[in-house]
């Protein structure tokens, strides 16, 4: 798993080619198999295949989702308010799940940050979506996420030494020792 986390990396130009439907599978399954807080489970998500929609997606947030225009897949991360007071931590686990299995099944992927956003008209990004996709008002968009296969290499992540600094021992301030 650790291979995974240092591959994955934030994709944002993806080749001409669509998901396979075994792969938008296996996506899906992985994020709602994610844990969270009681069980509650408070996800849905919006699966978006369609190049009409995806494009008007792209536009849902100032210069944080035009890079959708070249994503043959997206999908849009929603949870239930109602259903946890924690849908934001939920939908995050969940989401997180969905990317690192795009990785492992050598697809790209990247989040869009929706909430607490706005589109290039100063229009609440989480409402765009929320009108566009025809989320009901009771839910909540967290975020989109493009996927589709990577048109760009990135080097894999390295972990530098000063970060095992910020790890302490039962106490602030004490190194943990991974010697």
């Amino acid at each position: 798993m650790l291979s995974v986390i240092k591959k994955r990396r934030s994709i944002r130009l993806f080749q001409d080619k669509r998901v396979e439907q075994e792969k938008i599978k296996q996506l899906i399954e992985s994020a709602l198999l994610a844990p969270s807080s009681k069980g509650n489970n408070p996800w849905q998500f919006i699966v978006v295949e369609d190049r009409n929609i995806i494009n008007k997606l792209s536009v849902s947030k100032e210069n944080g989702a035009k890079f959708l225009v070249g994503a043959p897949l997206a999908i849009a991360v929603l949870a239930d308010p109602q259903q946890s007071d924690v849908w934001v931590e939920d939908a995050s686990i969940a989401t997180t799940f969905l990317i690192l299995t795009a990785q492992s099944l050598d697809l790209g992927s990247c989040w869009i940050q929706l909430r607490k956003r706005y589109c290039t008209d100063d229009q609440d990004s989480e409402e765009y979506v929320k009108k566009l996709l025809a989320v009901p008002d009771n839910l909540r968009v967290l975020c989109l996420i493009a996927i589709g296969y990577p048109a760009e290499i990135k080097p894999e992540k390295t972990l530098p030494e000063q970060k095992l600094k910020e790890v302490f021992l039962n106490l602030y301030g004490k190194q943990c020792n991974f010697d």
